[in-house]
């Protein structure tokens, strides 16, 4: 049964969200519905879809505007940069409703509102953020945990909200105090999933808060480190150089499929140029073969402190 029962206000990346949706994930904060950022509703998409939609496709995709429709679970708008709703399909699960409100939705509003939307998790690390990007299985929540374990403190796991301030400096805002990570890692830090929520259920990864370490403040991005996996033997560690961090960039924009269906790929290219120029990047590639989570932390702040020790 979908809990919308009470109506919340929540506070994550930057905005103040009004729900009509149970998101326990997210600090609430006491505000007035109207006078929320963005307003999260209950509605029924079934007739616009029905005229929108094509076959075979999931998305519908224009400037300020896309909706999608995800089997078994809910179709989904997302409007103006400020309102999403939501329409449940009967018989679906709660926490599957939520994940697509919090990734998905999120997404696509922060990119309406002119605000990147990385795929990846950001930690701060001595007063400056850090993300780690790369594709699904990567490892970046796993990576992000090893560096939480030596005291760092996490802006964001999954979306990573980028703005650029007046003098054009990249900036984190905060997303929410919480992390997803698989048995597996869980296992590799030992940590008992008994208490921990399951992402979906009967799924076995899993919701980590991080109250205590969560970064409550915007921090100015200093480095990316993309993570990929491959059959090699040690980890391996390259720069990547100017002309393909633009690439690199757009390939961990979170659902970067509907810059360009949304007309804002020159939006995209003006704020990745301002980007490249302004930060570190690097390569780490790790074995497949073995956890490398704490050889990689630690190859990170050799990094970071070698940057301090040049500035």
């Amino acid at each position: 049964m979908i809990n919308t029962l009470k109506k919340f206000t929540y506070k994550a990346f930057g905005l103040s969200i009004f729900s009509e949706f149970f998101l326990p994930e997210l600090p609430q904060i006491d505000m007035e519905e109207h006078l929320a950022s963005v307003k999260v509703h209950k509605a029924d998409l079934t007739g616009l879809w029905s005229e929108l939609s094509e076959t075979d496709r999931y998305f519908v995709v224009e400037k300020d505007f896309t909706m999608f429709h995800v089997p078994d679970t809910a179709i989904y708008l997302i409007k103006n940069g400020r309102e999403i709703f939501v329409s449940p399909i009967e018989g679906s699960e709660e926490d599957q409703i939520r994940l697509y409100i919090l990734g998905t939705c999120m997404g696509a509003l922060l990119m309406q509102r002119m605000v990147l939307p990385l795929h990846g998790s950001a930690l701060v690390i001595d007063g400056k953020a850090y993300a780690i990007v790369g594709d699904s299985g990567a490892g970046k929540s796993t990576l992000a945990s090893a560096l939480l374990k030596r005291g760092y403190q996490l802006l964001s796991d999954d979306v990573i909200p980028v703005t650029l301030s007046e003098e054009n400096i990249p900036i984190v805002t905060p997303a929410y105090p919480q992390q997803k990570l698989w048995q597996e890692s869980l296992d590799q830090f030992g940590i008992n999933s008994e208490e921990l929520r399951p992402i979906i259920d009967r799924e076995t990864k899993f919701a980590v808060p991080v109250h205590e370490q969560f970064a409550d403040k915007p921090v100015p991005l200093a480095g990316i480190f993309e993570l990929n996996r491959s059959d090699v033997n040690e980890i391996e560690v390259t720069p990547i150089k100017k002309l393909e961090r633009f690439p690199t960039l757009f390939h961990h924009t979170y659902r970067n499929f509907l810059i360009s269906r949304s007309g804002m790929m020159d939006w995209h290219f003006s704020t990745s140029a301002n980007m490249v120029n302004k930060m570190d990047f690097h390569r780490l590639i790790r074995p497949n073969s073995q956890f490398t989570a704490e050889k990689l932390a630690s190859l990170i702040l050799t990094r970071v402190n070698k940057k301090e020790e040049i500035v």
